[in-house]
């Protein structure tokens, strides 16, 4: 009797630990997934922030530079007839310096390189001649010019900024130099910082020789930076985003874009650990809320394994197999035949029914655009992927609204965003159930209409388009769309090039004057 009874207390411990192995293995895998996808979704929206912050404040750098460029070029002029005038050009410079305070100081210096007009005169280097080789750049080039950082004679860090002077019969007399002092508080350094993050987010500027001419830490500026992927790139005159590790060994999620009158790059980077951060009090929370159900669980069975071995027995062998589609379907056919067993299923089937839920829902989620509720790009290709793998036909309406950019800049993106989500609104009232719409870029949509054709597919694109036309969006009013249509029969060699194919007829409905809706046929271009 003693084997017996030994018997028994090992199976009621064996059953208890194969069941927590499994519900723990089952938790381990959800958070892991959970974990995975928004790891994903995470670091590639920081890059596509980071590379959208850069462009725009390459773009602003860009402006900047012009707009001095024009200032100086206005001064220069004027000058032209008074180089012998130290009154006009001392006047002229203290003009220049305080009308915009672009920039530090402003200098005006002769053919032979001696400086004949400063503001402010507290720099007392009137009448010194240039003679190092960077502080000849403007002298020798005779044109416009961004010059590289070098130290003034008034032992300045600075980038200048010049035009040369001619006399009216086309004579080089010198030129006037706006200053930017890089390791003094500057216009640059206001418009590159006026807009950090506090995140641990930051941008920084290098120039074309990788040296830095902009940081939110002033001890890096004039440092030249090595073994950079994405300053090596951006100097290439590419923008982007990328995962890399800095000079100084930090792992970055960094955008970049350059800026195109000066030969500069611009990069925004947010350390990768502070990125993840957020996501890991996430995944606390999740456990948090996941962990009650568990407990829950490994109690009913606890209780239940002190009566009766086999249905726990049945429970914990369906639960080591989740693996298995049919694992629920197996579980509910489990006989309990007492309370604590029914309990212990139901709560097991809950469980994961909780984790499949969400698991379901963050597959949605990365599939659909948040602000229309259409499918996203990764969405679309899920459904190409679908038509490729069933060989099913479809016409494709490509959308764009009609100068969208006046609208932003106009009312603003908060009014932009409002149009866009009017004319998905819209789209989603005139679609079928089985269509699939999706929204492929910022104010560009597709519509994929199975098994109709493309005569049939006109005239529903037309019917949008006029809907849309006549629709008045506050305070926007009315808007306009264009439409392109192509037609796929099915063959999975040519789905994305229906997609291309809608893009060409797209685009051939903007050069006919917008606000209309054009088939694709083969006189259309084949390259964009």
């Amino acid at each position: 009797m003693v084997p017996s009874s030994t018997l028994k207390v090992d199976l009621r411990k064996l059953i208890l630990l194969l069941t927590i192995v499994s519900v723990l293995i089952t938790l381990t895998n959800t958070l892991y997934s959970i974990y995975k996808v928004q790891r994903d979704l995470l670091i590639n929206k920081t890059m596509e922030s980071n590379q959208v912050y850069a462009r725009k404040m390459a773009e602003t750098t860009d402006t900047f530079i012009e707009s001095a460029q024009e200032q100086l070029a206005f001064s220069a002029q004027r000058l032209g007839a008074y180089m012998a005038d130290e009154s006009q050009l001392m006047a002229e410079t203290d003009r220049l310096r305080r009308q915009t305070k672009t920039f530090n100081s402003v200098v005006v210096i002769n053919a032979e390189g001696t400086i004949v007009a400063v503001s402010p005169e507290t720099l007392q280097v009137k009448g010194v001649r240039l003679t190092s080789e960077n502080s000849m750049q403007s002298l020798q080039a005779k044109r416009p010019l961004v010059t590289d950082p070098f130290i003034s004679p008034a032992g300045n860090y600075l980038i200048s900024i010049s035009h040369p002077i001619f006399s009216a019969q086309g004579k080089y007399l010198g030129y006037i130099s706006g200053s930017i002092y890089l390791e003094k508080k500057n216009i640059l350094s206001d418009i590159l910082g006026k807009h950090s993050y506090q995140d641990g987010s930051y941008l920084y500027v290098v120039d074309r020789n990788k040296t830095l001419i902009y940081h939110p830490d002033p001890s890096r500026i004039g440092q030249v930076i090595e073994n950079n992927n994405a300053i090596n790139y951006v100097l290439s005159g590419n923008q982007g985003s990328m995962n890399m590790v800095n000079s100084l060994g930090i792992d970055m999620l960094a955008g970049f874009s350059p800026v195109e009158q000066t030969g500069w790059g611009v990069v925004a980077q947010r350390p990768k650990i502070k990125t993840l951060s957020e996501l890991n009090e996430q995944m606390v929370a999740v456990f948090v809320t996941t962990i009650p159900v568990g407990l829950l669980t490994l109690a009913g069975i606890w209780i239940s394994a002190a009566f009766i071995s086999r249905p726990l027995w049945q429970l914990a062998r369906e639960v080591k197999t989740l693996e298995h589609d049919d694992t629920v379907e197996q579980i509910q056919r489990i006989r309990s035949w007492y309370f604590e067993t029914a309990q212990l299923k139901a709560a097991i089937t809950k469980c994961l029914g909780m984790m499949t839920s969400k698991i379901s829902q963050l597959d949605t989620d990365s599939h659909t655009d948040p602000m229309t509720c259409l499918l996203n790009r990764r969405g679309m290709l899920k459904a190409l992927d679908a038509f490729s793998d069933t060989r099913q036909g479809f016409s494709v309406i490509a959308i764009d609204i009609d100068r969208f950019k006046q609208v932003n800049d106009t009312y603003g993106h908060d009014v932009g965003d409002r149009v866009i989500v009017t004319v998905a609104d819209l789209m989603q009232a005139h679609a079928r159930t089985e269509d699939i719409l999706c929204r492929s870029g910022g104010e560009e949509f597709l519509i994929f209409l199975t098994d109709t054709s493309l005569e049939h597919t006109f005239d529903i694109a037309e019917r949008l388009r006029e809907t849309i036309s006549a629709h008045d969006i506050s305070p926007v009013g009315k808007i306009t769309v264009s439409i392109g249509l192509a037609h796929c029969s099915g063959d999975p060699d040519h789905v994305h090039e229906t997609i291309k194919q809608a893009d060409y007829a797209l685009y051939e409905a903007k050069s006919n004057g917008r606000n209309c809706t054009v088939r694709y046929n083969e006189k259309l271009p084949t390259e964009s």
